[in-house]
């Protein structure tokens, strides 16, 4: 079977008298000319012809090609693919416009998804071309963003600065005209008559009722703004409203409550957070105990880290705890991986680290999937009691509170402790309220007796 192998778009009208020559398809792909054109038409052809070039896809700045026309050098850069179950986003902002130049890896825009917010950067080095969307539009994966014009770097323009220097004494001409106009103003004769005035009536003075009628005035509120702003909700806002109630609608949640003393945890990180700052590089919190607690929790009862899947309940014998974490575009879970296997430092260290990356925007998909239980922590923001929402699917969620000292008996004697709050939310479809009470008694066993921890006990 012969072929003619034709090109579109990339041979010129006025090389439209070459002939192309004829190929055969072999298996593997080899290929010989059937009829052997001369040498002076293969120089022909593959001098004058322009030839489309393509890139492989980059995850960090998404499907890149080139394309011929007037400019050889002009990228098209698309939407880059933002994680597995993410399709589209919308474009939050746009850092630079037509006509910018950028540098290699410098942010362009910012795609706002349902999880996290995407870092548009440029390839190369250029000047923008084009903008193919605007801000607040919705973008699919593969859908063209901007054109990156990559002969026009920042060199070219520091050259183009430097060449209109010899205009200088144009721009002079308009300061010099503006030093004129002020002080054609300094010496308006009617303003002569008005200070002379004051001075004549000099004894007319002692009349102090008219600056107090002047400064009343002051006093009277300023006119009111719109009595409503509305504005619309971002994708990560919508998407958190969704499954909330989704979470309501699909679980039958219930909340069991517990005081924990916090005294021997307080005395232990004051007596060691120096020199356990000194020794990992990062301070001692509470969340760590709270995190070991509540793995030894799971793997004592089991149920409260499965979860339902049809009409099947699937055990997990992995612990991956999601820990809540409060950003400007909303709240995020990131995930302590393995947290089993971590020691009380590695458990700080990471909270640390998926803290910053949330507050700093720079979360990933695969850093917010596969948590097994969640830990909120609503007593940085000194709420007294609460009762959490299960994140979906897991079953569980551990709702932990603001320390505040009070009289608790100890024994027979009245004494002042530091006391929290704890809230687990469970899904009664799977967990029963005795599972749940004693998964929760043994969080509390952990927190207020951490050799328990250390000891396996």
């Amino acid at each position: 079977m012969f072929a003619r192998r034709t090109f579109s778009r990339a041979v010129p009208s006025r090389l439209s008298h070459v002939s192309v020559p004829k190929i055969r398809q072999r298996p593997r792909s080899s290929l010989r000319f059937v009829t052997t054109p001369s040498t002076a038409t293969l120089k022909a052809f593959f001098t004058q012809t322009t030839f489309f070039v393509s890139r492989s896809p980059l995850k960090t700045h998404g499907s890149i090609r080139f394309y011929s026309g007037d400019n050889p050098k002009v990228l098209v850069v698309k939407v880059p693919n933002m994680g597995d179950s993410i399709q589209e986003g919308t474009i939050s902002s746009w850092a630079k416009q037509v006509g910018d130049h950028v540098s290699t890896d410098e942010v362009v825009a910012e795609i706002e998804t349902d999880k996290i917010t995407v870092d548009i950067r440029a390839p190369q080095a250029g000047a923008i071309k084009h903008l193919a969307a605007k801000k607040g539009d919705t973008v699919k994966v593969g859908d063209e963003l901007f054109h990156l014009d990559t002969s026009q770097t920042a060199d070219t323009k520091a050259a183009a600065a430097t060449s209109p220097k010899s205009d200088k004494p144009e721009t002079q001409k308009p300061a010099a005209k503006e030093t004129q106009k002020p002080a054609a103003k300094e010496t308006p004769k009617p303003a002569a008559k008005e200070t002379q005035k004051p001075a004549v009536k000099e004894s007319e003075t002692p009349k102090p009722e008219i600056p107090k009628t002047q400064k009343t005035p002051d006093t009277t509120p300023a006119p009111s703004g719109p009595r409503e702003d509305r504005v619309p909700m971002n994708r990560m806002r919508k998407r958190i409203a969704v499954r909330l109630k989704d979470s309501q609608n699909t679980t039958a949640m219930l909340t069991t409550f517990q005081e924990v003393d916090m005294h021997n945890l307080s005395e232990i990180r004051n007596k060691y957070k120096d020199i356990f700052l000194e020794k990992h590089g990062v301070k001692l919190g509470f969340m760590s105990c709270f995190v070991k607690a509540a793995v030894a929790a799971l793997q004592e009862h089991r149920i409260v880290n499965a979860v339902i899947d049809g009409d099947d309940i699937i055990y997990r014998n992995y612990f991956d705890l999601s820990v809540a974490v409060a950003t400007p575009t909303g709240l995020v879970v990131p995930v302590i991986r393995d947290a089993d296997k971590l020691s009380f430092a590695e458990v700080e260290k990471t909270i640390n680290e998926l803290g910053l990356k949330a507050r700093q925007g720079k979360l990933t998909i695969e850093d917010m999937t596969g948590g097994t239980f969640t830990i909120s922590n609503g007593g940085v923001y000194g709420s007294l009691m609460g009762t959490p929402i299960i994140n979906p699917p897991q079953s569980a969620i551990l709702g932990m509170h603001a320390i505040n000292r009070r009289p608790v008996a100890i024994g027979n004697d009245i004494v002042i402790r530091p006391m929290m709050y704890l809230a687990l939310t469970y899904d009664h479809r799977l967990i029963d309220g005795r599972d749940a009470v004693l998964f929760l008694r043994k969080i509390k066993s952990g927190v207020e007796d951490p050799v328990t921890l250390l000891l396996s006990l």
